[in-house]
Parts: C-alpha cells; sequence; structure tokens
C-alpha cells in the first residue's frame, strides 16, 4: 500500500462527546488529546511524513472564555508532556496560523517546541492554531504586494503558512460535519476528503489506516485523463 505524503484532520466534536458523556465540552477536548497521540503512531507507522491537525481555528475565539482558557491550558500541558517523546521519536513539530493573541507562556513553549524539534525528520507535525485559510490567503496576497512580486499561484503558495509543505492529499474531517470550516481551502483543491460520523473521542487508529488503504485504491488524474 502506497501511503500519502502529508494527511490534514480536522478534529471535530470534542465538545459534543464531552457533553454527551460527562456533561463537559472540556471532558471531550481532554479525551480528543489522547486520540491525537495514537493518530500520530498510526502514521509514524505508514511512513506518513506531513500531518496537520486543526487544533484552534480563528473562529473559535467565539467560544466562551472559560473553554478557551481551557483548551490553551490543555495544549500547554500537552506540549509539556511530550516534547520529550517527540524528540526522542524524531519528530518535528510546526505551528500554523497566528498565535500572537495567545498567552505569553504558551506562545513561548511552542516556539521552544519548534526549535528543539527543528531538525527532525521522522514526521513533522503541523498544528493549526489561530487558523484561518482566508486570512492565511489575504496575508500571503498582502506579502507579495509589499515585495512587488507577480501575482501567481507559485507565489501565492510561498507566501502562506504551508510554504515548503506539500499540499495535503488526504483530509479526513470527523464528527459527521460535512464542511472544511476554513482550513486549508487553498492546499486542498485536489485533496481527497473523507468525512466521518464518528465524532473524534471515538477515532480510532483502525478508522485511520481504513482511510489510508481507500485512498491507495483512488486514481487520482487532477483533472487530466487515466
Amino acid at each position: 500500500m502506497s501511503s500519502p505524503n502529508h494527511v490534514a484532520i480536522i478534529m471535530d466534536g470534542n465538545g459534543r462527546w464531552g457533553i454527551k458523556k460527562k456533561g463537559s465540552r472540556n471532558y471531550g477536548h481532554s479525551k480528543g488529546v489522547k486520540v491525537v497521540q495514537s493518530i500520530i503512531n498510526e502514521a509514524v507507522e505508514n511512513n506518513i511524513n506531513f500531518l496537520t491537525l486543526y487544533v484552534f481555528s480563528t473562529e473559535n475565539w467565539k467560544r466562551p472564555k472559560k473553554e478557551i482558557h481551557f483548551l490553551m491550558n490543555l495544549l500547554a500541558k500537552y506540549i509539556e508532556k511530550e516534547i520529550t517523546k517527540f524528540i526522542q521519536k524524531n519528530i518535528k513539530l510546526k505551528i500554523i496560523g497566528d498565535i500572537n493573541k495567545f498567552p505569553e507562556q504558551l506562545k513561548k513553549k511552542l516556539k521552544e517546541a519548534e526549535k528543539l524539534t527543528k531538525n527532525n525528520y521522522k514526521i513533522q507535525i503541523n498544528i493549526a492554531l489561530n487558523y484561518g485559510s482566508k486570512e492565511e490567503i489575504i496575508r500571503s496576497i498582502k506579502k507579495i504586494i509589499k515585495l512587488s512580486k507577480h501575482m501567481n499561484e507559485k507565489n501565492i503558495s510561498n507566501h502562506l503558512y504551508t510554504k515548503n509543505i506539500p499540499d495535503p492529499e488526504i483530509l479526513i474531517r470527523t464528527g459527521n460535519r460535512n464542511r472544511l470550516s476554513n482550513f486549508l481551502l487553498w492546499q486542498s483543491s485536489y485533496t481527497e476528503i473523507y468525512f466521518v460520523k464518528k465524532l473524534w473521542p471515538d477515532f480510532t487508529r483502525k478508522d485511520f489506516k481504513k482511510i489510508l488503504i481507500n485512498f491507495s485504491k483512488v486514481r487520482r488524474n487532477f483533472g487530466g485523463i487515466l
């Protein structure tokens, strides 16, 4: 089975799962973090080079302040706990998005994690934080104008957060929602999209493997004829 080079995931359904199980959205977020690590392990085993996880969108600031605070703390704890494993397992961490609005301590932890893992090459985990694809595209265009460069596809791609990251062959969205939610809109023009009914905390390595097997059977002609 040939593995994709890049898989992107919209990890939707944590809050709904938490409400259903314990009456708490935050409980769902905590459980969702555990699934992240199992999917990273499966990606490594399948020789996937890039895994992009949609963690916090530009629209997520609309959520209750208590939930946002919990998510920020959860992310900080995750980085603290996993950074040693990332180094040991040769995993590179990259942040895509604008983290300037994040708490100073969290920004420091994220930048330090990037620095400590920058030379790792087993797999690159892209964490999308305060990420919105429309904002990303506008940001790219503004940079091109400022630099007086030609406005073309190559230059737009080269000024996105995902510069030097190949476009995803697979995009998975859990949570029984059939939309992209402002995620990698430019990069996903020829991406195979898999909408999964399961909420993220119920998503398993077996589910992930099934999608990879399905993808290996897909003929991708990019508008041509094979």
